[in-house]
């Protein structure tokens, strides 16, 4: 589904290495950690699967697109198939929570018919329904995080990619955002979480790749995973 083919990425005002020859493969409905230390390259190999930041060399391919040969005008085409969730919330303060998220369906030619429906459903997902009428200021912190969600998801995209998105919650509420991504995943849309909290991987084990200076140092599969917390935990760890 995701292809990434010997990606390197060189900012040239700077001269920074951001990315260098980076190559991996995602499958659909996969769960997947990005882990990394702030500038190993997270953010910068994200912001390629989406098209907003081009490779210096290399591809990436999601489904049958070439990404980063896509011209400006073709970018909506896969925008419309990848849902992002980042750590700054990015709520409209004068639009009601409902109309945050009823935003993108309109802005993409949705029927206005449909709207209401695809709306209240990504809000269901979120548990989140009963504040539909509320603005971002009327929301704690985590709710916030979960509109910013239900906006992503609205449009049922293939894959859900989270930038660091419980980096401004506290502990308890960014296991249950942690949480409400992996119930995502289960529908079927591959999600790609970027985030330098390892302990999450001991939550809710999945793949982890491992980011380290723009290289890739590690690729765990899920059941490598597992494999190391069970012999790490013993009879106590419980998937």
């Amino acid at each position: 589904m995701i292809r990434i083919l010997n990606v390197s990425k060189q900012f040239k005002k700077t001269e920074t290495q951001a990315l260098l020859d980076v190559s991996l493969d995602i499958d659909q409905g996969e769960f997947v950690y990005l882990i990394g230390k702030s500038g190993s390259g997270k953010s910068t190999l994200l912001k390629q699967l989406y098209g907003e930041v081009k490779p210096t060399k290399g591809h990436i391919i999601f489904d049958s697109l070439i990404v980063n040969k896509l011209k400006s005008k073709e970018l909506p085409n896969l925008r419309r198939k990848v849902g992002v969730v980042f750590q700054e919330y990015k709520l409209l303060e004068y639009k009601t929570v409902y109309e945050n998220i009823a935003y993108v369906l309109e802005v993409t030619g949705v029927e206005e018919e449909l709207i209401e429906e695809r709306v209240m459903e990504a809000l269901k997902t979120v548990g989140l329904k009963h504040k539909a009428l509320d603005y971002p200021q009327d929301c704690s912190g985590g709710e916030q995080q979960r509109v910013a969600i239900a906006r992503a998801i609205v449009h049922k995209p293939k894959v859900l990619i989270a930038d660091e998105p419980t980096g401004n919650l506290d502990p308890r509420t960014s296991l249950l955002m942690l949480r409400l991504l992996h119930k995502i995943n289960k529908t079927g849309t591959t999600v790609i979480m970027a985030t330098h909290d390892y302990s999450f991987v001991n939550h809710m084990p999945a793949r982890v790749i491992r980011l380290e200076n723009g290289q890739v140092k590690s690729d765990r599969s899920k059941n490598h995973t597992l494999l190391i917390l069970n012999n790490t935990m013993g009879e106590y760890y419980v998937v």
